[in-house]
Order: structure tokens, then C-alpha cells, then sequence
């Protein structure tokens, strides 16, 4: 018998962030007072591997047997505990193009999180990347057709299921064809159903039924709800995913901190608006207030029954049958079975590399000059960028390699550049598209370690790492050296 949800109860359908490496007494107070069962984790709280096992630990503790403790960990530049096997990008995959590859890579991405006390892994992405200026998804979407992301992430995802770790598929219904990041403003998907069926959601249908979790987009959709973007909007939730779908599994938001929601409605009314739309569980982050805020619409709105009992329980009951299936664990990841999975990412990373337009390396005796920006910050989506130094590295075997420190690669300008006989290489270490200044530029060889629609903007050749992981730079660093051929091919039109 399903028990009785009260307005006290609003806890267990919040998911906070905390602010430190550590629980602190607060915060512990704070989750046991809400009755919160659930935590996000970012890079902020992730010191150690000891110490992020001692804080889940903690949390499992304080949030008790139905606790779901959840982070990013999809590979490329989006991964939160880099202490781990770091895994290929989507896109990575969506080059080698092999299912069984992307389900060994999912399997030890869970193993991995497992052995640190996190159940829930909001991956794989299941956007389909058509729209080359997107600002937020590129190599992080397997593919840009559909079939091929509904293949490889399906696979992936196995991978992880098996291992014990609940996925979480994003965004629906589909991040892909946005010009703009929710993290920053409101973008807008000016699509008829017909095409979103013909695309967006086509791997979100077809893997519905082993998806055990969702994550929401904050896009507005206007032909099909003009009002309110899909994070908080009924016709799309509660129409087309749970009526129309009858899908059963947990549908969390994308974090209502982000400013296409707070800015326009604010953490108490967006909280409200989701789980009337159909959303089992807010992502609530930001301080205890703001945190605060969402919890306190929640009680009201179940006390004043615009949330009623039955939705709660009912998004409890979700809640509780994920945290049965994928419950907290702390398994010893040392030895053997964490050497074979830093092997197999290092692999898939190789198995990824991409060159384009005869991209040939350079002779080790040949006089190079390369030009890469110092150092590229973390935008709090995606890790930071690789060091130039780190690129420098690339060329350690070469006996002649020059490399030009720019402050930012967009300022390079291509009249400065001598004209001495020694090649040049643009190396790209940070995500931004280039702009139409970089046309004029004739590199002998374009590097592409993070955005891969940068290869459009360069003519010449070109060869696409996917992303900048330890396994990245090594197949890369292999590759220019003659040792490694890059033989994938590109998911997405490049040109």
C-alpha cells in the first residue's frame, strides 16, 4: 500500500547541490530536515577519490536506503570525477561507430562510478547535433542522425545499466538545433510535431522502455507549446512523454538555475510549473535560500492542492523504484578491472580520431611552428580546456617544433604570421566556433581537440580529436608522430 504524501514530504522530489568537498553540519541538517533523498555532485565537491567516497558515504547516511546521488559523467569534456577512466565523447563513439565498443565504454564508466558511491549518471545524450552553431551540445550528441544516436547511445547505455548505475537520457525532446545555451538565455526550437517526430525524438521513443530516467530541456517549443518551454510545460511532458508515450520513468529538470527558468519564473514558481507538467523531481541547486525557495512553493502548493497527494506519491513511488534498481554502492574498483577500463578508454579515444581533406602528419625532421591559446577556463559545463603546454607535449618528439602562446587563439592574425618555411599548425583547445576572420587562415595542419564544427570554419587539412582526455592527446600525439593511423569517420558533416 502506497503511503499517504503530505506537504512535509515535497523533500523527496528535490534534488540540491551542496557547496563543499565535505558534509558539513548545515547542510547535513538542512537534508535531513527537508527529508532531501537527493544530491547532484559537481567539481566543486569532488576532492579525492578517498574523500568523495567518505562524502557519499556521509550523504547515503543522512539521506538514507533510497538515497540517489547523481553527477554528470558523460565523457569528452563533460565528466565531473576526472580521477576515473576518462571516457570518449559521444562523438568519439559516433566516429568509431561501433554498439559493442559504446556498451564496454558505458559498463566501466559505471563501474567507475559505482566504486564512488554514485547510482545516477545523467548520460548518455541522446540530442541529435544537426545544427552546427550550436553553443552547448556538439561533441557531446553521437551523431546527427537520429538512428545512429538511437544505436550507439542504446548501447551505451546497456552498458551502464548492467553495471548498476541508473542513465538519465537528455534533453527532452531534443537540445540539438539550438543557436542557444539554456545555461545563459531562453532558446527557442521552431519545429512542427511532423519534424520533431522525424527527428529530436525519434531515440527518445525508441529508447524509452529501457530508459529508466529522463532529463528535461529548457527550450521552448512553440508549435507545439507557445507558453511554457518543455521543462515546465504540460502538453509536452504530460501529453506527449507520459499520455501519449506512457512512459513510467522518473523525469527530472535540468537544473532550475539555469537562467532560461530562474530569470523568467524563478526557482519557486518553475518548481511548481515542473511537477505539474509532469516532472517527478526538480534539480534545485544554487545556496540553502535559493534551495530553500523551491522547497517552500513545493509544501505550499501540495497544502493549497495545486499539487495534489496522489502526484506526489506517485512521484515518490518513481523515485523509490530507482533507487531500489540502482541503489548506492561503494565496490572496490583497484587492480585488474581499473587498468582493463583506462586501456579500453584509451582505445575508443584512438579508435575515434578523425582526419579530414588528406590530413597527413608532419615528418619528425620538419621545422613546425604551432599556435595554441595558453589556457582555456572551465565554463562551468565542460572541464577546462587543455593547457598549452600540454599541447607542447604533443610535439616532444619533433626536432624542431616552435610553439606560439596566444592568449586567444581567436586573436590570431594570419598577416602576422611568418612566411619562413616552416609549417604551420593551428592547434584548438576550447569550444567556441572561430567567426569568419579565421577564413583567412592557411594552416599546413588544423588540430581540432574540443568543438569539431571548427573544422568547417578552416579550410585545409584537418584532423578531429573529439575531445582533450589523457586518451585523446595520447591517440593524437601517436598519430603525429607516425605510430597510429586515424581511420574513423565523422558523424557529422564537416565539409
Amino acid at each position: 500500500m502506497t503511503q499517504a504524501f503530505t506537504p512535509e514530504d515535497a523533500g523527496q522530489l528535490v534534488m540540491v547541490d551542496i557547496q563543499g568537498k565535505t558534509l558539513d553540519a548545515a547542510t547535513a541538517a538542512f537534508l535531513r530536515e527537508h527529508k532531501i533523498r537527493a544530491v547532484c555532485l559537481f567539481r566543486k565537491n569532488l576532492g579525492t577519490e578517498k574523500e568523495v567516497r567518505q562524502l557519499t558515504r556521509e550523504l547515503r547516511e543522512v539521506m538514507g536506503p533510497h538515497a540517489l546521488i547523481g553527477l554528470d559523467q558523460e565523457g569528452g569534456s563533460v565528466v565531473r570525477a576526472t580521477f576515473l577512466p576518462q571516457a570518449p565523447s559521444a562523438m568519439a563513439l559516433g566516429a568509431a561507430g561501433d554498439s559493442e565498443l559504446c556498451e564496454r565504454v558505458g559498463a566501466a564508466v559505471a563501474r567507475g562510478l559505482r566504486s564512488i558511491g554514485v547510482n545516477w549518471n545523467f548520460a548518455p545524450v541522446l540530442d541529435i547535433n544537426n545544427n552546427p552553431a550550436n553553443p552547448v551540445i556538439a561533441e557531446r550528441s553521437f551523431s546527427e542522425r537520429a538512428d545512429e544516436v538511437t544505436r550507439l547511445a542504446g548501447a551505451w547505455m546497456w552498458g551502464s545499466l548492467r553495471e548498476g548505475v541508473a542513465c538519465c537520457v537528455k534533453h527532452f525532446p531534443g537540445h540539438g538545433d539550438t543557436h542557444v545555451d539554456s545555461h545563459l538565455a531562453l532558446p527557442t526550437v521552431d519545429k512542427s510535431r511532423a519534424e520533431l517526430d522525424a527527428l529530436e525524438l525519434r531515440p527518445f521513443h525508441a529508447l524509452r522502455e529501457i530508459a529508466p530516467a529522463v532529463m528535461t530541456a529548457h527550450i521552448v517549443y512553440p508549435q507545439i507549446d507557445p507558453e511554457y518551454p518543455a521543462t515546465l510545460s504540460a502538453t509536452i511532458l504530460g501529453g506527449i512523454l507520459r499520455k501519449e508515450w506512457g512512459y513510467e520513468g522518473v523525469v527530472i529538470t535540468d537544473a532550475l538555475m539555469m537562467k532560461a527558468i530562474c530569470e523568467r519564473y524563478g526557482y519557486d514558481r518553475a518548481a511548481v510549473l515542473a511537477l505539474q507538467a509532469g516532472a517527478d523531481m526538480i534539480l534545485a541547486q544554487g545556496s540553502l535560500e535559493e534551495q530553500g525557495q523551491s522547497l517552500r512553493a513545493l509544501r505550499e502548493a501540495f497544502a493549497r492542492g495545486e499539487l495534489t497527494p496522489a502526484q506526489g506519491a506517485r512521484a515518490r513511488d518513481r523515485l523509490d523504484r530507482l533507487a531500489r534498481a540502482y541503489p548506492v554502492s561503494h565496490d572496490d574498483y583497484d587492480g585488474a578491472v581499473r587498468e582493463a577500463d583506462g586501456a579500453l578508454m584509451a582505445e575508443a579515444w584512438a579508435r575515434g580520431l578523425t582526419a579530414l581533406r588528406a590530413a597527413k602528419a608532419p615528418a619528425l625532421h620538419a621545422p613546425l611552428r604551432v599556435y595554441v591559446q595558453t589556457d582555456v577556463p572551465t565554463d562551468m559545463v565542460s572541464e577546462a580546456g587543455p593547457t598549452g603546454a600540454q599541447i607542447a607535449g604533443l610535439f616532444s618528439g619533433f626536432a624542431d617544433a616552435e610553439i606560439v602562446m596566444l592568449d586567444d587563439l581567436l586573436g590570431l592574425d594570419w598577416s602576422q604570421v611568418p612566411q619562413d618555411g616552416r609549417q604551420t599548425i593551428v592547434a584548438s583547445t576550447h569550444r567556441m566556433r572561430y567567426g569568419a576572420h579565421a577564413g583567412q587562415w592557411r594552416p599546413d595542419l588544423h588540430l581540432v581537440l574540443w568543438n569539431p564544427f571548427q573544422a568547417l570554419d578552416v579550410q585545409g587539412p584537418t584532423v578531429v580529436s573529439w575531445g582533450y582526455a589523457d586518451g585523446a592527446l595520447a591517440a593524437l600525439k601517436s598519430w603525429l608522430q607516425g605510430e597510429l593511423a586515424a581511420t574513423a569517420a565523422s558523424p557529422v558533416s564537416l565539409g
